[in-house]
């Protein structure tokens, strides 16, 4: 169903993080935006719609305007609002929010760091965007508070408008809804190492509309499509959920380790999973209006041999192609539907 196509070189290799991979597609230009992060650094590359050209960018860790070696990066990914696309870091220090292709930084959060080292460790994880009723930017940290930022239509008058605060452990990740209708009252998901689901509906004020409760063990990735919450575990199972009601539609037993990361084909309904047992599959969700049920169906594994998968993402919004990337490999791996 899907052939390999040539990899794309990065000039250094994937670090060993939850979603580390982010993908842009410019489909006026025919291009194709990618970031991986490794230690402090983001890889930033993109590919012509012919695979053939390649331009490459290196992003560094900074505290306000200075380069900060030591700052580790957690992850990197696009935020796609109506009137601009902003790239968004995060690291052991801050929030970095840059343009979309990395020239100008335009905003920086500094985290709370203690004053005395403590055990746990700080740092912020999970990143969406947000646009019903306002222009916002969600960003996970690692004592379970959401920060929501408000984004101007252009220029850096960038401001905290609230902190979200309902989870207790730190923050995995963060979805918006990816489908295009209005139907839908849930806007966003975020999950937290403990397995614990939050469902927001966004606004001025951010409103908790459900707690989908942990069941011991980590949710690594979520994803929110059509009112249907798709969270991924550390057990390698990825459960679906009514976002409204917390009913579990299914679970599929999908990987034997951890999953790393999740994403959705809104357009067609396609789910990608990737983990650390070197596997890469595609799904089939499909919802039934007249029983209100909604189904999973494996479509098409790929096994990419001698790879702890840490990034998968679909290269468009109707999951015709898809890209991979693993544990110290210095190549995004790419897939195309035959």
């Amino acid at each position: 169903m899907y052939r390999r196509e040539k990899s794309i070189q990065i000039k250094s290799s994937a670090s060993a993080l939850y979603n580390n991979l982010s993908v842009l597609p410019i489909a006026e230009k025919c291009l194709t935006y990618f970031t991986v992060v490794h230690c402090n650094v983001v890889n930033m590359v993109s590919a012509s719609g012919d695979g053939l050209n390649f331009s490459h960018r290196q992003l560094q860790s900074k505290e306000g305007s200075i380069a900060a070696s030591s700052s580790l990066i957690i992850q990197a990914s696009w935020c796609v609002l109506p009137s601009r696309v902003l790239l968004v870091l995060t690291s052991q220090k801050g929030i970095q929010m840059y343009e979309s292709d990395g020239s100008i930084m335009v905003y920086w959060h500094a985290l709370d760091i203690p004053e005395t080292p403590s055990d746990e460790a700080v740092f912020a994880r999970g990143i969406a965007a947000a646009t019903t009723l306002g222009h916002y930017i969600c960003v996970g940290t690692s004592s379970g508070s959401v920060l929501v930022f408000k984004i101007p239509d252009k220029g850096a008058n960038i401001i905290l408008s609230e902190v979200l605060e309902e989870h207790w452990d730190p923050i995995t990740d963060i979805a918006t809804e990816t489908s295009s209708s209005k139907e839908y009252i849930a806007d966003i998901v975020s999950a937290d190492d403990s397995g614990l689901l939050c469902i927001w509906k966004a606004g001025k004020d951010f409103k908790l509309l459900k707690k989908i409760p942990a069941y011991g063990c980590s949710c690594s990735s979520v994803k929110l499509w059509c009112g249907i919450v798709i969270a991924g575990y550390g057990s390698g199972q990825i459960r679906l959920y009514d976002a409204l009601s917390g009913v579990v539609h299914a679970e599929v037993n999908a990987h034997a380790r951890w999953i790393y990361a999740l994403d959705i084909a809104p357009d067609s309904g396609k789910l990608l999973s990737g983990a650390e047992d070197s596997l890469v599959r595609i799904w089939k969700l499909s919802k039934s209006p007249e029983s209100h049920t909604v189904e999973i169906e494996h479509q098409h594994t790929e096994c990419v041999t001698d790879v702890q998968i840490c990034g998968a993402k679909f290269c468009d919004p109707e999951g015709s192609a898809f890209a991979v990337t693993g544990y110290d490999l210095s190549e995004i791996i790419r897939y195309t539907v035959v």
